[in-house]
């Protein structure tokens, strides 16, 4: 994983409630193993019409909106339990997906990708969703080591909870195998202090 500690970009606006995984990646492009190629098929049903011609009503096929942050409405990522919907928002291209509330599942998915999901009040959301409206060029900064969230060149700052793991393993570009490793020595140290188990 990449590490992460602090981002600043615009972001795009998704404005509808209950986005289910086969929403975000149909069952029909989940024949790959590996985490590459998903992303040009996220929304792949919203993005196209069923001849394949882009639907210029999406959100993501609109020119004046575009960064590594995805604002979503409320209950995101809800429904199956499928990783490939994290692996597609990453492989788009974002890097956090802002909700004010998201489905356990898709949060640990996300989590264990280097995906960021940030979870804001409902009246947080509404406000970065009005401050996007009024400019597409708004720019939010994400400080993973103060865990908030800022609006730009505002002093709006939204705190966001994230686990102390998590958040050393973003840090520090740790998946669940990496950190293991990372505490190899301790947990040699620890072992050596407990009797064999006979």
């Amino acid at each position: 994983m990449e590490k992460f500690k602090h981002l600043t970009s615009t972001a795009v606006p998704l404005h509808i409630e209950d986005v289910d995984t086969d929403q975000i990646i149909p069952a029909r492009f989940l024949k790959a193993t590996s985490r590459e190629g998903f992303g040009e098929n996220l929304f792949r049903d919203w993005r196209y019409h069923k001849g394949g011609k882009s639907n210029e009503n999406f959100v993501l096929n609109n020119p004046l909106y575009s960064g590594e942050i995805l604002v979503a409405g409320h209950n995101f990522g809800c429904g199956s339990s499928r990783e490939h919907a994290a692996w597609a928002i990453s492989d788009y291209g974002f890097k956090v997906v802002v909700s004010s509330f998201f489905a356990d599942i898709f949060k640990g998915n996300a989590l264990n990708v280097g995906l960021l999901p940030i979870q804001i009040t409902t009246d947080q959301l509404s406000i970065l969703f009005e401050h996007i409206s009024e400019d597409a060029n708004t720019e939010f900064v994400v400080d993973l080591e103060t865990q908030t969230l800022q609006i730009k060149k505002t002093d709006l700052v939204f705190p966001f909870e994230i686990s102390k793991y998590k958040k050393e393993c973003f840090q520090n570009g740790y998946d669940d195998i990496d950190y293991l490793l990372s505490i190899q020595e301790e947990i040699k140290s620890y072992e050596q202090k407990i009797p064999a188990f006979l």
